[in-house]
Order: structure tokens, then C-alpha cells, then sequence
């Protein structure tokens, strides 16, 4: 990995292949207007996922116009490829349900073609982790150029963080308290650019892993979408590809333990998404690694959160990129990471971080004075949730950090919307509210509906967060005490599926506890006499899904695309 790599390319053996199949490829190429010089250089595939039902990879047009600069100018032929763009507001039930599609679709376009080497352009929620997990199975030459956030939004001098405050103003306006002319403001304050959210939710936080696992380029995170150096980023990032192939440095050599480690720090440091363990997991399983929960559990415990950005602290991306993004932030990590891991520079991450300096110590507190002594994730276990589940404890209300509470239970999400806001319902500020079969397989596809809205009658009444438990997922940008990824999930008989209105739950953060205070006894009683609901799909990919799938402790990935090598040794990973 040191030198310049000697061994042959796949474009060369493509293009200089003797026999009619070389000739082919050289005149179909050379129709395209490349020449003979062209075809001799190393093929950069941009894999471009623009699309206009993705508003966050709108500009990725232009990106790739200077990805195509960067490739050519350090010799490299770039030939631009499109795959499936899947973009949060628009895609039901859920993007989860597309991410492995994704993958791979991704992965099969790697394989099929005569590329070097590759820039997997991504940027919305799902994205980067599909492009992920394709690079780590695929495992030629890789590196990510992430889209960049939203400038913030502004509305009479506040600013404004998609979607973080997408439910605050809903809720107020569900509550009586914005009228629809104020809604409607807000609605047309708070996106103001291209880009992905620009709070700390799972497009951000996937970007930040992208470049703490060294898959990124150093500062490619947190520049805004709309800045003239996410260009240049693009640039950079189009010349680095190039020496990538020409030192034959790929991503398995860069995705290591010790760097998925680096990536889990970052994300419990920052307040990360409860989703990027999801990702973790499945991205890691691609590299036949098995990450179980504890590993994040025992990385928050020792990890500060040190990054004061919404949903869990005051600033937004914008403030972040001023205050030197995740190279400032892994540079205060320094002391807690593992520094000889090598990244898409060529260099190790201690390399990377010799010059870095942090530029606004409002937004990235120094290790010594962290805003938290611990990081922003937890996993809680109990009887409720033996395979273990998540909450975002930097975004919990205080008072219930340790709460017991009577259930009120919704079997589905179309149970909840029908009864969440009946003036009838039995519910009160003490109440937890539980709902099932919104898990990988329930729903199907996890979709980000585990922040349960608050019955109108108590948002009425003031309350604005309660305890809410679920096998569905949340955005990065929520906030409240939500308790997700409950797993095994309701509808593959998990307890989750008996749990029944009245029954008290307990949750105990600083325990990482969650547990049904029911008796053994009565849990069986109810198991015998559950049936799993009908599935939601008969046919296609759905039914793929709904088959193949594994569980939220398990990355949610499909079992067949794992290495033969995992599946062999866990066989608990394809045990349906």
C-alpha cells in the first residue's frame, strides 16, 4: 500500500484485451468521445445519485462537474454512473426499507464495470451507509464525497433546524399556539439551500462516520451544501480517488475494527443518530465483523458529549464547519482514538490531525469540560428488550431519565394515528406509550416514527414529552425521551408484542434498564396466545424485505449479503 501499485488494472485488461471483447470495449468507449490516450489512464466511476425526488442531492450535478475536474487533472479517465437516490421527505413507507436495494444496486454497478476506483457521492440519511456497505463488500478503490448541510434557516432572527424544528412548530400549531399564516412561514424560512438537514440528525451524522472511519476527506463533513469549498472539497476529492488507485489502498484496508471504533466515538461525542448504530452494524457486517451493542454502550460510557449542536445542544452545522467540523472535534477525541488508523489521505488519522486547531469553543467543549460526561447514546436491556434497545439520553427531559409508568399500548401506526389525539383515550403526563410492529419486519422497513406525538389533550394541557417506547426508528433530528429499536421487534414475537394497556414500565437510564413489570408467568400466558400479524407484502422486493431481513441489533441488513464467513460463525444472523 506504500508505493505505486504494479499490478494490473481492471480497465486495462478490459481495454487492451487483444481479442474482438477489447475491441468492442475501445470503439463503444471511443463513441462516447475518449480517445486511445483516455482509455489508458485509470477509470474513476462517480456513482452520481441526483435526483428531483431527492431535494438533498438536488446540486450533486454540479459536484460531479468538479469530481470530473479533480479525476482528470491528476490523470485519471472519470465516467460518471448513476444508482437508485432514495431522499427521506418524499420515499413510503420508509428509506429504511431501500437502503439495502441500494447497497445493492451500488455494489452490483462496482462489480460490472471496468472501474478502478470509485467516488460514491451521497449525502441524505440512507444514502452513505448503502454506499458503505457496498464499498466494503465490493472492496476496490473508494472514497465518499458527502453533499453537505442546509445553511441555516432564519425567521424573524431566530434560526431554524430542519427537521428539529419541523415537529417543534407542527406540535405548537397541533397545541393552538401558531396560527396556519405562521406555519406557513416557517415552512418557507426553514429550507433555504440545497443540502441535508443541518442539525445533527443521521444525514449529518453519516457524513461525520464517513470521515472518522477515513472513508472521507479531512473537513468534508460540515461544509455547507451551498459553499464555494464544498466545490473545491469535490475537487480534492476527484484528485484523491486517482492516488488511492495508484497505491491500491481500499476500503477494507481503511475500514479496520480500530476505525469503526474511531466512528462510534465521534458519533456518541456528537450526540449522533440513534440510526448510525444501525448502519454501524450492517456497514461492519459487510467486513465480517459482528458489532454487538455493548461495544457502543461501553464507547458512550467513556466518551464526553462535547458537541453543542441541535437536537441535543444549541448550534447548528453551519456553526460546526466555522468551528473546524470533525477534524476539530476528532482533534480534541485525540487522547480517546486510534490514531494509527489509515484513511483516504494515504495517512493515518494522527497524521491527519497534526495541524487541526478548534476555532469556537461554544460549539466544541474541550475534553476536560464536556457538556456531558457521557456520550449522547444508550443501549438499555431488560426483559422488555433482551436483544437490547436505544435511547438519545442527551435529548431526554431530565425528570425522566428514570421514570415508571402505566402503558398505554398502540398495535400498529395505523392504530396510533386513529387513536392518539381521541379525547377519550385513558393517558395522562404518567403514562408510557408504547407502540408495535413498526420494526424491520412489522411495519415493514422501521420506519422513523418512534417520536409518538403527544396526545392533543395533554399537549393542551402543556406537556411536551413523556416517555414513548417503540420497535420503529427515529430521525437524528428528534428529540424527547424516545425509546426505539426495541429488540426482537413486536412482530417476530419479541415481548414488545405482549405488552397490554395498564401494564407499568420501568426505564432507568443510568441502569440502562427497560423493563415490563409483569410476571414470567403471565409474559408466557400471553405468548401462548399470540399470533403474528399477516404480512405486508405478497410479492417483490417488499416480500424480499419482509423475508430476508434481519433485526435492528443485527444492522438490519439482508442475511444472504453477508460474508459467507459471519454467516457460518453466527448462525444466529440467518436464523429466521
Amino acid at each position: 500500500m506504500g508505493g505505486e501499485n504494479t499490478k494490473q488494472r481492471k480497465s486495462e485488461a478490459y481495454f487492451g484485451d487483444p481479442g474482438m471483447w477489447g475491441f468492442v470495449h475501445r470503439s463503444f468507449t471511443k463513441a462516447m468521445g475518449y480517445t486511445d490516450d483516455d482509455i489508458r489512464k485509470p477509470v474513476i466511476g462517480i456513482c452520481n445519485t441526483f435526483s428531483e425526488l431527492n431535494k438533498c442531492h438536488y446540486h450533486f450535478r454540479e459536484l460531479v462537474e468538479f469530481v470530473k475536474r479533480g479525476v482528470w487533472q491528476a490523470g485519471g479517465m472519470p465516467m460518471e454512473f448513476p444508482t437508485i437516490s432514495i431522499g427521506e421527505p418524499y420515499v413510503k413507507p420508509t428509506t429504511m426499507l431501500l437502503r439495502n436495494l441500494m447497497a445493492m444496486d451500488t455494489e452490483e454497478m462496482m462489480r460490472a464495470h471496468p472501474i478502478d476506483g470509485v467516488v460514491l457521492i451521497g449525502g441524505c440519511d440512507k444514502t452513505i451507509p448503502a454506499q458503505l456497505m457496498a464499498a466494503a463488500s465490493v472492496n476496490i478503490p473508494a472514497i465518499c464525497l458527502t453533499g453537505g448541510p442546509m445553511l441555516n434557516g432564519r425567521l424573524n432572527g431566530e434560526t431554524l433546524g430542519a427537521c428539529t424544528d419541523c415537529y417543534r412548530f407542527t406540535l405548537e400549531h397541533k397545541a393552538g399556539n401558531i396560527s396556519d399564516e405562521q406555519l406557513s412561514l416557517v415552512e418557507n424560512s426553514i429550507c433555504r439551500s440545497d443540502g441535508h438537514c443541518m442539525v445533527m440528525g443521521t444525514a449529518s451524522t453519516m457524513a461525520s462516520i464517513a470521515e472518522a472511519i477515513g472513508m472521507a476527506l479531512p473537513g468534508c463533513a460540515a461544509i455547507p451544501a451551498p459553499d464555494s469549498r464544498r466545490r473545491h472539497m469535490a475537487e480534492l476529492t476527484g484528485k484523491q480517488i486517482v492516488e488511492l488507485v495508484k497505491r491500491d489502498i481500499r476500503p477494507r484496508d481503511i475500514m479496520t475494527l480500530d476505525a469503526i471504533k474511531n466512528a462510534i466515538r465521534v458519533t456518541m461525542a456528537s450526540g449522533g443518530s440513534t440510526n448510525a448504530i444501525i448502519h454501524l452494524i450492517a456497514i461492519a457486517g459487510r467486513l465480517g465483523i459482528k458489532l454487538p451493542l455493548e461495544m457502543f454502550d461501553e464507547i458512550s460510557s467513556q466518551t464526553p458529549f462535547i458537541l453543542n449542536l441541535r437536537p441535543s445542544g444549541q448550534y447548528q452545522m453551519e456553526e460546526y464547519f466555522e468551528a473546524g467540523g470533525v477534524p476539530a472535534l476528532m482533534k480534541e477525541l485525540e487522547p480517546l482514538l486510534n490514531t494509527d488508523c489509515l484513511t483516504v489521505t494515504g495517512k493515518t488519522v494522527k497524521e491527519n490531525l497534526r495541524h487541526v486547531r478548534t476555532g469556537d469553543r461554544r460549539v466544541i467543549f474541550p475534553l476536560d469540560n464536556p457538556l456531558d460526561k457521557q456520550g449522547g447514546i444508550v443501549v438499555l436491556r431488560g426483559n422488555l428488550a433482551p436483544n437490547g434497545a436505544l435511547i438519545k439520553q442527551t435529548a431526554v427531559s431530565p425528570h425522566l431519565r428514570k421514570h415508571r409508568g402505566k402503558a398505554v399500548v398502540f398495535e400498529s401506526p395505523q392504530d396510533m394515528e386513529r387513536r392518539i389525539d381521541d379525547p377519550n383515550l385513558e393517558v395522562d403526563e404518567n403514562s408510557v406509550l408504547v407502540l408495535k410492529n413498526a420494526g424491520p419486519k412489522g411495519a415493514p422497513g422501521m420506519p422513523e416514527i418512534g417520536q409518538l406525538p403527544i396526545p392533543k389533550k395533554l399537549l393542551a394541557k402543556g406537556v411536551r414529552d413523556m416517555v414513548r417506547i417503540s420497535d420503529a426508528r427515529i430521525s437524528g433530528t428528534s428529540y424527547g425521551t424516545l425509546v426505539v429499536h426495541v429488540s426482537p421487534e413486536a412482530a417476530v414475537g419479541g415481548p414488545l408484542a405482549f405488552v397490554q394497556d395498564g401494564d407499568e414500565i420501568e426505564l432507568d437510564i443510568e441502569a440502562r434498564r427497560l423493563n415490563l413489570c409483569v410476571s414470567e408467568e403471565e409474559l408466557e400466558k400471553r405468548r401462548q396466545k399470540w399470533t403474528p400479524p399477516a404480512p405486508k407484502y405478497d410479492r417483490g422486493y417488499g416480500l424480499l424485505y419482509v423475508e430476508r431481513v434481519l433485526q435492528a441489533d443485527q444492522g438490519c441488513d439482508f442475511d444472504f449479503l453477508l460474508p459467507k464467513e459471519l454467516r457460518q460463525s453466527n448462525p444466529e444472523l440467518t436464523d429466521r
